[in-house]
């Protein structure tokens, strides 16, 4: 049962009330390692320098987008097996199929409550204490 708060988790969205929000909702659930990045570039930067438990990010985003990201991951030996969480606005099929042979743990659409992000979460890394 992995504990929340030795969790480390990166949020990317390069919206920064996103981002803002999601920290909110990470803390509440009881996160205090949670760092953020405003698009695909910098996550990486930032995944290649500091542990990672977890990436939560939006799919939509300038420079490289979430997909981009996530085959980035995938692709990178330090960080290719972290749990990663696409954040969306849209739920289509297509995006979910790509999103899928792209190597995605889970989706998690926007707007969303606390409940919904810990099962999400819960979903990938076992239930939270």
């Amino acid at each position: 049962m992995p504990n929340a708060v030795a969790i480390k988790v990166l949020v990317v969205d390069d919206q920064n009330s996103v981002r803002q929000m999601t920290r909110m909702t990470l803390e509440e659930i009881g996160f205090r390692h949670i760092h953020e990045a405003e698009n695909g570039v910098q996550a990486m930067e930032t995944a290649s320098l500091q542990p990672l438990d977890l990436i939560i990010s939006d799919f939509n985003m300038p420079e490289m987008d979430g997909l981009g990201l996530l085959r980035a991951v995938r692709g990178h030996p330090v960080v290719r097996k972290v749990p990663f969480i696409l954040l969306t606005g849209r739920g289509d099929r297509e995006l979910v199929v790509k999103a899928s042979q792209a190597g995605v743990n889970n989706y998690l659409v926007k707007p969303f409550t606390a409940a919904i992000l810990r099962e999400k979460i819960e979903q990938v890394m076992g239930k939270l204490s």
